[in-house]
This record gives C-alpha cells, structure tokens and sequence, in this order.
C-alpha cells in the first residue's frame, strides 16, 4: 500500500486536463507511441469533437522514482459546471488532487467550486501552473491569485505545459512526494466503494470500484451492501488503457468487477461491495447524492417505442449516475419520462446520446424547475409541472429554488453582468476584485431564471470572459402564477408556464406574437390568448383563410351579397366548433428562445 498513490486532476472547462493527463500517460509509458492520441481517456465521439471532457476517467500508472516502483492510479474528470456529480465522485475516492490553473487565464469559479470540493475531503492539493508555452501567459500574476486562494508557498506551485511536456517530471515527482498513500486495513473485511460503472453488450454491467478496507479475490461471492444483492465475481481486474484481469484487487487500488449482472438498476454508484465469507457491518459513508436542477419531459416521437426508450435511459443511467427519471404521460405526447438534470449542458448531451449511442429519437419538452406549493388547507405539494399546481383560490403561497451563484469576470464588464442578473431577479450579496482588473460578484437569485439563456448571455455580454458557477441554497417564497396559452379558449399543456407576476404580462404577449407568426391559418378564426387563472392578459387573432363567396354577384341588390357572407359566418362559427389547430414541434422550441 505504501506504494499507491491515488489522485484526480481538476480544473476549469478548457485549462488543460486532458492534455496533461496525455503526456503523464506518455512519461511513464501506460499509452505507447502508436496508441496515443490528443485526448486519449476522452473516448466519446461527443467528447472529443466538443472538446470537452463528459465522463470520468481512471487509468492506473506505473512510475518509477528511487530506484522505487509506485502505482499510481488517476481519475481525469470534467471541469464544466453541469459536470461537477462526476468530480464529486472522483474526489471521494482519492487521496490527493492536480489543481490545474491556466497560466494565461487565471483562476475561474470553477477551478474555486472543485477547490471547495477537494478540501472538504482533505485532499492534498498541488498546485500546477499549465500553459506556460503560451505568449499570453502571465505566470507572476496568476501565482499571485494561487497563493492567495489556498495559502501554499510560491515554490510549491508546479509551472508546466501540457502540449510541450514541460514540467511532467517534476509533477509525477510531487505526486509521489506529497499525496499521502491510502489507509486502510489488508486483513479486514472487504469494504469497496463504487464510484462509476458501464454497460457491455456481451458482459452485462462493468462496475468500477475502489477498495477501502480487505481485498477482493476472483472467484469469491460477493454481497452489494445497499441493494443487498448476492453475486460472483466472475472477473476483477486493474485499469490501464484496456482492462487488465487479476487474481485479487488489494486495499488502497482502483479495479473493476464483471458479475454478470444484466440489471442496470441493480448497480447503484456509491453502494459497498463486501465478501460473503467475511461482510462488513456497515457501508462506506460520505457520498453525496445527485441533485437534479432542471427538469424536462424526453418522449419518443413513436408511442411504441416507449419500452425501447426506458431500456435506452437506464442503460444511460448506468454510465451517467446523475441522471434522474420517472414515467409521466402527456395529453398531447403520450407516454415518457420526466427527466432531471443537472443543468441544459447536460441536458443537451442527453438527448445526443439517446440519438447516437441507441438510434432515439425523442421530443423534449420545455424545461423548467420544482416549486413547493403551500394550500390553503396546509398541505405542502412538490410541483414538477404547471399543470400540477392546484387552483388559485386554494394556493396560500409558492415556494422556488434560489441558488447561490458566483461569476468572475474583468472589470470592464461588471456593469453589463450585474444588469443581465438584476434582469434576472437576482440580488447581489458580494463583489470582490481578485485583482487588478478581474473581479468576483456574488449573488442570490432564483434557479428558474438561469435554466433557458441566463448561461450564454453571460457569455454574449462579456465577450466569453465571464466564467459562472452556482449551488443550490434552499427555497424562497415568491409572487408565481400560473400563465396558460390557449387556443380557442382551449389551454395548450405543454405550453403552460410558472413565471413571475410582474413578468407574465410582457411573456404573455411575446409568447402569443411569436405563436401568431408560427401556427399555419386554418378555415376558421383562431383566438391565441394568454391567460393567468380566468383572466386573459394577452391576445392576438389568426385571421381564417377565406374564400370570395360574392365573387359571382356582379352588381344586383347588396342584399344577396349579405345573405351569401351571413351563409359563410355560419359555416365558419360551426367548424371553429369542431375544428382542431395542430401546433408544430418547432413552435415549442421558439417559444424557449424567445428573446
């Protein structure tokens, strides 16, 4: 165990991780030559031509320092903000961490969220300085925020660079000098965590674990401590590039187990794998659970693709353990899930994999947020969907999630920042200059308010300088309504929307424009109205399509021209009576992007 170094790299979106994990895989010689490749644990399609890192990664590393062998074994993680499940997991099951900062960039929120992260599991930290390659790097600057921020020596900061393999030595160096090895005990019962797990067509599930106390052996029945479940442990085994199988998986190390479980729900991420032989009392504490923040309704395009769907979505689930769904069914879409997630990144990255790792096709519905809903007669609901919320005369009052969020920009951009927020419903709590010309403003604002566009306006106003990162602090009391579009005096489900009071008025009447411009004209009149509860705020009319009944009058008493017009009134008022209009998929997707 005394050899066993085992640590994470995690940083910012785009500061560099990945590269730098090429070039420590290259150093010691995990990856050959021939095998490597820019990116090499980001073995996603979507990852790679994104250029963002989605999954977790471990690999292990053998090193050689001192005429010592040392195994180190590593866990590339993502830096975007909707990723941050993935770098939690990680940081629960190591004993130190790579904070890479960008010498060019400086630090970003995301760097002092994963920070945050790291010290709360006491992790030992090293500081490295990447992309000091670059003629834009400023490194005496960016030191300077370092230092204030976790309080190291200048000296301990490891100045590198990922593209030309500057200063790898040196990290592997500090990796093995200053991360602590792992406790635990060999001769205890087994205790693994699992921290990740995928799924193979031909093996069932992969689960990835780390072992904490005792060892794992092949061969031996094994018990999953929270779902209680009994299996074999048909193959264990190391991770390098490929999977390596092994006769036993001792304390300290990171492996990965095949039982033949064909289940994807049996496997949970942060369940205790124990021996039968000899099980622990108790499963291994401190792992935190997912918190969804935004929800939406993914349904197939065909009804009977249902089933496909829900086997497609659990195995999705499997490799992205912050995926959260239920079954839920829609007047107008049928059956579905509804579906949480951490933020619209991952949401979008969802539907892209349900579309090319399983051929889905699927419609998304509007986003949106929970609400807790207070009645008059005391009870508290938990509201997913507009439609959930009970009449107005009943409602006492309406909770929503405020988060607390923090955005680091330059200087000459804080008063577009602090307006885009002040838009947004947002109250600001803190503005500190971290130096001369790059600030951090901190403030509380309703999660409703950042769900669509508040992320790349942020990015629009500020030229993409602003870096922006948040978490949830709790439920506020608010002035909601319930705003429905109605065709016809028949209200649209899927339309419907929870907003703000003072903001209902001025969507109202943009949502109706915009649905004006969209829906095809039909034989009939068609009345667009929003409404809140009985009362219609907006309106806009899509006139009928008509056609010339007096055409064949030419001259003659004004009369029959009247009769053959009052004819066609008629006619027209009883087919609005029977007459369906169908709303397009686009119009659900514009209304999202309305300003």
């Amino acid at each position: 165990m005394k050899q066993i170094r085992n640590f994470c790299i995690i940083a910012h979106i785009d500061h560099g991780k990945s590269t730098l994990a090429d070039r420590l895989l290259q150093t010691t010689g995990t990856v050959g030559d021939r095998d490597l490749q820019a990116q090499t644990l980001d073995d996603m399609d979507l990852e790679r031509e994104r250029g963002i890192t989605i999954k977790s990664h471990a690999i292990q590393m053998n090193y050689r320092l001192d005429n010592q062998d040392y195994i180190l074994n590593l866990i590339d993680t993502p830096g975007h903000v909707d990723f941050s499940y993935e770098v939690s997991r990680a940081i629960a099951s190591c004993e130190g961490a790579l904070l890479i900062v960008d010498a060019s960039q400086g630090i970003e929120a995301q760097t002092i969220s994963n920070l945050y992260l790291a010290l709360e599991h006491n992790l030992e930290i090293i500081p490295v300085l990447n992309k000091m390659d670059l003629p834009s790097a400023s490194p005496e600057e960016v030191k300077d925020q370092i230092v204030e921020l976790i309080g190291c020596q200048r000296e301990d900061i490891l100045p590198a660079s990922g593209k030309t393999g500057q200063g790898v030595d040196l990290i592997l160096e500090a990796i093995v000098k200053r991360i602590p090895p792992p406790q635990g005990d060999p001769s205890a019962p087994l205790q693994a965590l699992i921290f990740d797990s995928m799924y193979n067509n031909y093996r069932g599930v992969v689960a990835y674990f780390r072992v904490f106390n005792g060892r794992i052996r092949s061969g031996e029945r094994v018990k999953f401590v929270n779902s209680g479940k009994e299996y074999l442990a048909d193959e264990i085994g190391i991770l390098k590039l490929k999977p390596q199988p092994r006769e036993t998986v001792e304390t300290g190390d990171v492996g990965y187990i095949i039982s033949g479980i064909k289940q994807a729900r049996e496997v949970q991420v942060g369940d205790t794998i124990t021996s039968m032989e000899r099980p622990c009392i108790e499963g291994i504490k401190g792992f935190e659970e997912v918190k969804p923040m935004v929800f939406a309704g993914i349904y197939p395009v065909e009804t009977e693709d249902y089933e496909e769907l829900r086997d497609s979505m659990e195995k999705l689930q499997l490799n992205d353990a912050s995926l959260v769904f239920e079954p839920e069914s829609s007047a107008a879409l049928g059956f579905g899930f509804r579906c949480g997630f951490l933020g619209m990144l991952h949401m979008e990255i969802i539907q892209e994999r349900l579309e090319r790792e399983f051929d889905m096709t699927v419609i998304t519905t509007v986003p949106n947020v929970s609400y807790f809903c207070q009645t008059t007669k005391g009870e508290m609901l938990t509201v997913n969907n507009p439609s959930d919320l009970p009449d107005p005369s009943h409602i006492d009052f309406i909770e929503e999630p405020f988060i607390h969020a923090q955005v680091i920009t330059k200087s000459d951009y804080i008063g577009p920042v602090i307006e885009l927020c002040m838009h947004k419903r947002g109250v600001i709590t803190n503005q500190t200059y971290l130096s001369s010309n790059r600030v951090e403003i901190t403030f509380d604002m309703p999660l409703g308010e950042i769900v669509f566009d508040f992320y790349d306006k942020l990015k629009s106003i500020s030229r993409g300088y602003a870096s922006f990162d948040y978490h949830l602090i709790g439920y506020r009391q608010s002035r909601l309504v319930r705003m429905d579009i109605r065709l016809n005096t028949e209200p649209v489900d899927a339309l419907s929307a929870l907003i703000h009071a003072d903001k209902a008025y001025e969507l109202g009447k943009k949502m109706c424009e915009k649905l004006k411009e969209l829906l095809t004209r039909q034989q009939f009149e068609v009345a667009i109205q929003a409404s809140i509860g009985a009362k219609i705020i907006a309106r806009e009319t899509l006139k009928a399509l008509r056609k010339d009944v007096t055409a064949k009058c030419y001259g003659g008493d004004i009369s029959r021209k009247r009769k053959l017009l009052e004819k066609q009134k008629k006619g027209k008022k009883r087919m609005r009576q029977v007459g369906n209009v169908e709303i397009p998929q686009s119009a659900f997707l514009a209304v999202l992007k309305l300003d």
